[in-house]
């Protein structure tokens, strides 16, 4: 599982310029040799799922492409503590200016891989999937949902133009249920799905007498979701959000819907404790 290294690149060039200032790494410059070589390790201190490790990878190689950066974990593996990802030996000044950045994307790319690959985990006796949202870091959507999958989840849309997600404030404006979903119509391409949020099932059923490609079903109680499965009864997708965590998500799931969406996935989980251990020159 990779990500367009034109992607990567751009992403982590940023973070570079970001750290590095108006007069690069200060420190290292006082402190360090110029010429000394050191040999380190990423090693994982916590266990989850790994991601990002291109990110690490490509840090490095824009510092210095002579730094050699040896891979022994794919993104999507899962990690337990003492794991070495991969191998890092070159210059010490270099290693240094990008360790941050590389850690940071490391750290929370596998962050978010691990909590997805918890609920996945969770509901793999059930038939849902587990999948994020648009609450994400601005700029770096197209890499947590990586992470994402990485974790064993699936990706929502990636933005607002490629699926009509009506909400409910869309609904409120539009003057319900019926008129939203007919304007959707009248707009959408024939390649573009239409999905609804609805929070009763005297909701629903206005959707599904109208036709839709996908309900969500938002904040209901178990019971709700589990008879908004049952009129749904395969005419459309049944998505369910809100209050979820690993401990609520198994129920949920059970309840017979195809998709959880979580928006802490990407917008609060917790960062992986990744460290750079060096080993010696």
């Amino acid at each position: 599982m990779s990500l367009p290294l034109l992607l990567v690149e751009q992403a982590v060039r940023i973070g570079l310029i970001e750290d590095l200032g108006r007069a690069g790494d200060i420190t290292s410059e006082a402190v360090i040799p110029a010429d000394a070589v050191v040999r380190c390790a990423l090693i994982a201190r916590d266990a989850g799922a790994l991601a990002g490790l291109d990110f690490a990878r490509t840090a490095f190689a824009l510092i210095d492409p002579s730094v050699a950066f040896d891979g022994l974990i794919a993104d999507a593996a899962r990690l337990q503590p003492g794991d070495v990802i991969a191998n890092i030996s070159g210059n010490a000044r270099s290693i240094l200016a990008a360790e941050r950045v590389a850690l940071n994307f490391l750290g929370g790319l596998s962050g978010i891989a691990s909590a997805a690959r918890g609920i996945a985990d969770a509901i793999a006796h059930t038939k849902a999937r587990i999948t994020c949202t648009r609450k994400t870091t601005p700029g770096l959507r197209f890499a947590q949902k990586y992470a994402v999958r990485c974790g064993g989840g699936a990706n929502h849309r990636f933005g607002l133009d490629d699926a009509i997600l009506i909400k409910d404030n869309h609904v409120a404006i539009a003057g319900g249920i019926r008129p939203a979903l007919r304007a959707a119509k009248k707009s959408a391409g024939h390649l573009v799905k239409i999905e609804i949020e609805v929070d009763r099932l005297e909701q629903l059923a206005e959707a599904l007498d109208e036709g839709v490609d996908a309900v969500l079903l938002d904040n209901m109680s178990l019971d709700q979701l589990r008879a908004a499965v049952r009129m749904i009864d395969g005419r459309a997708i049944a998505e369910a959000s809100g209050r979820v965590t690993p401990e609520t998500a198994p129920a949920i799931a059970e309840t017979g819907v195809d998709l959880i969406s979580a928006g802490w996935l990407t917008h609060s989980a917790r960062v992986l404790d990744i460290g750079l251990d060096f080993q010696g020159a």
